[in-house]
Parts: structure tokens; C-alpha cells; sequence
């Protein structure tokens, strides 16, 4: 078995799959604007897909929400090179929660996406 797809309940799918694939540089991998589907995948994901799930019902939102409110990454994304992404990213606009840090699982950094969710970098 592998994972195929996974999501992460978003505020605005449209909105998010600009800032996914635009800004932090993800391919598309199935848009359909008129079902309000979006699904994202990295260049070297093997096809794995990132659901940008709508937050439209009760149970999305609460979950989305708490996680968010209690400084829960809702995903981790790994990078070759945290602190170059750091830098990238930080001069796109994007809003990290502190600079890159180490520790002994390596280094990470946190941002907020825009959409709902904050998001954690880790260094493979």
C-alpha cells in the first residue's frame, strides 16, 4: 500500500490552490472550479494529491479551526533546505511563525498558509 491522496480542510479552495501552486510551487493535479474540487501534488510526490478540502461543513470547520487556534500544524512538507524556503517564501509575503530552528529531529519552520491552517517545513 502507499497514501494516494490526503487532505487539509482550507477556508477558500480556489483561493489555496492559487497559493499552493503559485507560491509555494505545487503542481495541479485535478481542478474543477465548478465542483469546487482542487487537488495539488510536488513535482516529485509520485502522484500523491493534496485534497485542498472545503471547510463548508460543521465538522471540517470545527476540526480545521481547533487545530489552527491551538498552534497544531495541520501538515508537514518536507524541503531539501528549510532556511533557503525560509528565505523564498518570507520575500513572497508569507507569514512564518519564527525563523527556521533546530533541534534534534532536525530543522523546521512554521508558516500560516493563508487559508486556514498553519504548516510545517522539516528538512529531509
Amino acid at each position: 500500500m502507499r497514501i494516494k491522496m490526503c487532505s487539509i480542510h482550507v477556508t477558500d479552495p480556489a483561493s489555496a490552490h492559487a497559493f499552493y501552486t503559485e507560491t509555494l510551487g505545487f503542481d495541479t493535479l485535478m481542478a474543477m472550479p465548478e465542483g469546487n474540487l482542487f487537488i495539488v501534488t510536488s513535482p516529485d510526490s509520485g502522484g500523491v494529491g493534496l485534497l485542498l478540502e472545503p471547510s463548508d461543513n460543521r465538522i471540517g470547520e470545527t476540526y480545521r479551526t481547533s487545530v489552527y487556534d491551538a498552534g497544531m500544524p495541520a501538515i508537514v512538507l518536507g524541503s531539501p533546505d528549510v532556511r533557503a524556503d525560509y528565505e523564498r517564501l518570507t520575500a513572497a509575503g508569507v507569514a512564518f511563525r519564527g525563523e527556521p530552528t533546530e533541534d534534534p529531529y532536525g530543522v523546521s519552520a512554521v508558516f500560516d498558509d493563508q487559508h486556514g491552517n498553519l504548516i510545517q517545513l522539516h528538512q529531509d
